[in-house]
């Protein structure tokens, strides 16, 4: 063990207890192989290998998920501008929306209550870029028709009795994050193999230790930087084709509203570094072909060349009340991508859920008479 030790570069006392991949048991270096063998199911590994396996991290390691070298967005208002914009804002969601001088008072367009409190824009980062709109009020309102259209446990009334409140075109703040990604992903696979002879069925299952390495150019990973409009919702629209976007000017939000962010490029790092493992680790993974099962194990990623801008990206919302229940939609001012949750009619679900037991009932009893029959039952 001493010699394997320092083989594989440990001391005595730093030497571990390798257990086999395969069935769990501890291996050891088998001499005349010059190999690792397990001695419960004679599996053989090279040394390398079982060194590798056990070099990995425990956990994934996502230390090197680090901004702090990030280049940010250092653009400011300038005096001019901020003259002719200003900012509204919500005493019952806490929302800030901001507009030109030209708007009076309004609605909120998250919660539908009168915003007319209003103060002058300062402090705020100005935005690098922005999506302009690229369809109008009149189309959103079509696509919400055509969302609530064919839905089966829909309430009947709701279509014909709900009242459209609000349409507003939204300007929702994004941070975009750009990197460089170097990624090492551990993986467990198995290939499993069935044959049989006149006398028996057999199964052989093989088990792998797989490492893949990658590396990922991401240019503009978006992240909303407003606690009123839901990841879920804004990401639910995506995608948006940034490579469309433009300099930013004032004169975008003529006519619109502008979220104001309450949640700087820092403060979103999190959600943006979620975005960037799940993405990293699918494109790795989907290189691995060959196998009955792929199961990931543990990743090192490292982000290097950080960037982060801000832009305003086109968002429609509506609002509608059904009930005493208000119902909020969104669609994607560019693309047209529609989404929105609807109410659920619970007694028309059960009456689906019985339709589907019954024809099931129906076909099982059907099934079960014809074997009655053929096996004499009806003679």
């Amino acid at each position: 063990m001493d010699f394997l030790g320092k083989y594989m570069g440990f001391s005595m006392e730093q030497c571990v207890e390798y257990k086999c991949p395969c069935c769990g048991g501890t291996i050891e270096f088998d001499s005349s192989l010059q190999k690792m063998k397990c001695p419960y199911c004679d599996t053989q590994f090279e040394v390398e290998a079982i060194k590798a396996l056990y070099d990995k991290p425990q956990q994934d390691d996502l230390s090197g998920m680090q901004w702090d070298d990030a280049q940010e967005t250092k653009q400011s208002w300038d005096e001019q501008e901020t003259q002719n914009i200003n900012v509204y804002s919500c005493e019952s969601c806490g929302g800030e929306i901001v507009a030109d001088t030209t708007l009076a008072s309004t609605s909120c367009p998250y919660c539908g209550n009168h915003i007319v409190m209003k103060h002058k824009l300062a402090g705020d980062l100005r935005p690098d870029l922005v999506i302009p709109f690229q369809l109008g009020k009149k189309a959103a309102v079509n696509c919400l028709k055509k969302h609530l259209e064919n839905k089966r446990l829909l309430p009947r009334t709701f279509q014909s009795e709900n009242h459209l409140q609000e349409v507003k075109g939204v300007y929702v703040p994004v941070w975009l994050y750009q990197t460089h990604a170097d990624a090492g992903i551990w993986y467990r696979a198995q290939n499993v193999h069935h044959w049989s002879d006149s006398d028996y069925r057999y199964t052989k299952t093989d088990y792998y230790a797989l490492y893949r390495e990658g590396n990922l150019d991401f240019d503009q990973v978006p992240v909303d930087g407003s606690t009123k409009m839901p990841n879920d919702l804004m990401e639910s629209l995506e995608p948006f084709h940034a490579e469309k976007a433009v300099d930013f000017t004032t004169a975008y939000l003529s006519g619109y509203l502008a979220d104001r962010y309450d949640q700087t490029a820092t403060d979103c790092i999190e959600r943006a570094n979620e975005r960037i493992q799940v993405s990293t680790k699918n494109v790795i993974s989907s290189t691995i072909q060959g196998y009955s099962f792929v199961e990931p194990d543990t990743a090192k990623i490292q982000l290097s060349n950080n960037k982060t801008s801000y832009a305003l990206y086109p968002v429609w919302l509506l609002t509608t009340s059904w009930q005493g229940e208000n119902y909020l939609f969104a669609m994607n001012g560019q693309t047209g991508k529609f989404v929105g949750n609807l109410p659920m009619d619970k007694s028309l679900f059960f009456k689906y859920l019985l339709g589907i037991s019954g024809v099931t009932s129906a076909l099982v009893f059907a099934i079960l008479s014809l074997i009655w029959f053929c096996q004499g039952g009806g003679l």
